[in-house]
């Protein structure tokens, strides 16, 4: 009985309760001032309408999504007085002016740390000038530098990259770098973090970033304070608090590992028992990851150093953690990692899904957990597959999200009639994130084909041309493509009236999903 009450109250008074009831009573409040003034209702209406039509306005000539538009405007419209508090608290993408700072100087330290003159750069412009195009892209927009002396090696399961992780925690020597969306206790983050409490005794550097949200049910309150009791540096990303204004939409998706400065991961694992299938959630739970080792590292520490700097509101200098390679560092194929921010108004991480579909033309094999597509991706993929290029896209068969599943299956129909294949893995839930383009390009990492992804939240990824792992992944897709079911447009049945019109309202809101 004891325990049962413990177990209740420690429930009630955990933040995941805690914070969205205060939120709502400070929803109360709003709604009980606002009907204070009913009995001038009539004003109070027409001044709503006025309000609403000029946010519409603003919404309009806004640089967002066009799906993201549609998707506030009908709220907006229809419930006049609170779809407008509903945009402006939670709809918007408005930093504050001290948020602005920290941008500014997050931003002018990446680019302290740019190549201006990169020879790499230099050299892709003679071997391809699509490639050295799109490389441009991303050196100029993501603040990255284009890289060969770099090894990369495939993981394609959670085991394979934790047994990987932790040989290279085992031997790190000056520094750990670890930045995850999700953190949760269990087989996987114990016996990193006994590893790692180790290294800390031995002097070895460790910070940690993790976002609040995305960890809110998997460790217990002000865990940042019981790590840095163990002497691990701590950064909590945009933490859950009972303040409507707060950017709850704006997570960081991340997942970077640094060690040493000498190698890097990256890829859609996070720190928890079902990626590496020491815990059954959705059948079999297919992931994927990319180790670096060499120059292109440093793209990653940069990264990591700008959050930890955003977060704590420090200037550190970086320097210090870049690892002296040599010319003789082993090369294979050009190497870029790329963060993406949605605070900047450039949606790197769709752009560079957007260059590779449209430079396609032999196949594009995907991989994805969620297929919310707007309609620029619909057109890419469609015209691709209409020229001749394999099209082939790798959903999961056991989903995670019910609603969002519901979404991804809306698409089906139209791009099975724009010649485009689906595959449903049988196995569960697949949660990779792989582009790979005609035996040329690839990129793995953390970027979901949904509008969380590529306009809320912060991301991560490797874009990688010519390089000998483009094969290794193709492999995996061919080899996962046996365990899938091919989705036929003939097969997919006809849908009763109130499922049909489920999936249809479900489209116009998926970009608030």
């Amino acid at each position: 009985m004891i325990n049962f009450m413990k177990k209740h109250l420690d429930l009630l008074t955990h933040r995941v309760f805690l914070v969205p009831l205060l939120m709502i009573i400070q929803l109360g409040i709003i709604y009980i001032m606002i009907f204070e003034f009913y009995k001038y209702f009539i004003i109070f209406f027409f001044i709503s309408i006025i309000l609403s039509l000029l946010m519409v306005i603003h919404i309009v000539n806004s640089r967002a999504n066009p799906g993201y538009k549609i998707a506030w405007i009908i709220p907006i419209m229809t419930f006049p007085v609170f779809g407008l508090l509903l945009y402006i608290l939670f709809g918007g993408n408005q930093l504050s002016k001290r948020n602005k700072r920290k941008m500014q100087n997050m931003y002018l330290k990446e680019l302290e740390y740019k190549d201006k003159h990169n020879i790499v750069l230099s050299e892709l412009r003679y071997e391809n000038i699509s490639a050295y195009n799109q490389a441009k892209y991303i050196e100029n927009y993501a603040l990255s530098n284009t890289c060969k002396h770099t090894k990369t090696t495939y993981l394609k399961d959670g085991k394979s990259y934790y047994n990987m992780l932790l040989e290279k925690i085992k031997n790190a020597k000056k520094f750990i770098f670890l930045e995850y969306f999700i953190i949760a206790e269990g087989k996987m983050w114990n016996t990193i973090l006994k590893l790692i409490k180790e290294k800390v005794k031995e002097g070895v550097e460790v910070r940690l970033i993790y976002d609040d949200f995305g960890s809110i049910t998997t460790l217990p309150n002000h865990y940042d304070k019981k790590l840095e009791k163990e002497g691990i540096k701590v950064a909590v990303f945009n933490p859950f608090v009972p303040n409507l204004k707060s950017k709850f939409n704006n997570r960081d998706h991340r997942k970077i590992a640094i060690i040493d400065g000498i190698y890097s991961f990256t890829g859609g694992i996070n720190l928890a028992d079902e990626y590496i299938g020491e815990k059954i959630r959705f059948g079999h739970w297919k992931d994927n990851g990319i180790m670096l080792e060499g120059d292109a590292t440093w793209n990653f520490t940069i990264m990591f150093l700008s959050m930890w700097n955003f977060i704590k509101e420090k200037d550190e200098e970086y320097e210090k953690y870049k690892y002296p390679y040599s010319k003789e560092t082993s090369s294979d194929g050009y190497i870029i990692p790329y963060s993406d921010s949605p605070w900047n108004n450039e949606a790197v991480g769709e752009t560079i899904y957007l260059n590779l579909i449209n430079k396609a033309n032999k196949y594009i094999y995907i991989t994805t957990p969620y297929l919310v597509l707007n309609n620029e991706m619909i057109t890419a993929l469609s015209v691709a597959a209409k020229r001749g290029v394999d099209v082939r896209i790798i959903t999961p068969g056991i989903p995670d999200k019910k609603l969002v599943n519901e979404v991804t299956k809306a698409y089906y129909d139209q791009l099975l009639e724009n010649k485009i294949k689906i595959y449903e893995y049988t196995k569960g839930f697949i949660h990779e994130k792989t582009f790979i383009i005609d035996d040329e390009y690839l990129t793995v990492g953390t970027v979901n084909l949904d509008y969380r992804s590529l306009y809320l939240h912060f991301e991560c990824g490797v874009w990688i041309y010519r390089a000998s792992t483009i094969f290794t992944v193709k492999k995996d897709f061919t080899e996962t493509l046996k365990e899938c079911r091919e989705i036929k447009l003939k097969n997919l049945g006809k849908l009763t009236w109130f499922n049909s019109l489920k999936r249809q309202i479900l489209k116009v809101f998926a970009p608030l999903m």
